[in-house]
């Protein structure tokens, strides 16, 4: 088990990281916007699970290996900086689509498809990797042995709060898009805006070293 005192550090030192607007919160509203409350969500809900086979692979030693790798890790980079703005292009291609969804019309997208294409930027994102690999030793008590356990416990607590924060932005993006009428017109503008704001956050991250 991870030391109360070093836990409650790792917690804060966490919730400071998530709650600053970064990379994760754009990707966030950027979604909410292009797709609605559920899609929000769901995108959140997959981005943070792609948090878990890092934080798996990281207890294990490879997240450090990735991270010391100046071509996997910018391998990784491009391919999630590249997803990202493939999505973007996508939101603002089918933004007429996403405002007759919104009004009553067309099919809906597939949830399997907007948690899954959440979870490839959340498992692709080799910031995340360079984050736990510099953070999470800093926090682990060598002494108190089982230290993959501990980095595991740690990530989870990590897990939740990232969950939990980019949710509350979810549903915020989410109100803003409602808030602004069900005209399809504005809804495909705020879609389009969405698709922008994905674009603008893959170039982002091709350039930048912000962590979330």
């Amino acid at each position: 088990m991870v030391p109360l005192d070093n836990l409650l550090a790792f917690t804060l030192a966490s919730v400071v990281l998530i709650v600053i607007p970064g990379p994760s919160v754009l990707f966030t509203i950027g979604r909410a916007l292009a797709l609605g409350r559920m899609g929000g969500l769901l995108s959140v809900l997959g981005n943070a699970l792609g948090l878990l086979p890092v934080i798996g692979l990281v207890a294990l030693g490879v997240g450090g290996f990735v991270a010391r790798s100046a071509v996997l890790f910018t391998i990784l980079k491009v391919a999630g900086a590249l997803y990202l703005m493939y999505l973007g292009v996508q939101a603002i291609r089918h933004r007429n689509r996403a405002a007759a969804q919104a009004t009553g019309a067309g099919l809906p997208r597939s949830a399997w498809r907007q948690l899954g294409e959440g979870f490839v930027v959340g498992v692709t994102n080799p910031k995340t990797i360079a984050f736990f690999v510099a953070v999470l030793p800093q926090f682990v008590d060598l002494g108190a042995g089982a230290v993959p356990w501990q980095m595991i416990q740690l990530g989870l607590v990590f897990f939740a709060i990232a969950l939990v924060s980019d949710a509350v932005w979810a549903l915020v993006a989410a109100g803003a898009r409602e808030w602004f009428g069900r005209s399809p017109k504005r809804i495909a503008t705020l879609t389009a805006t969405g698709g922008g704001l994905m674009i603008g956050l893959g170039g982002l991250l091709l350039f930048t070293g912000n962590e979330h």
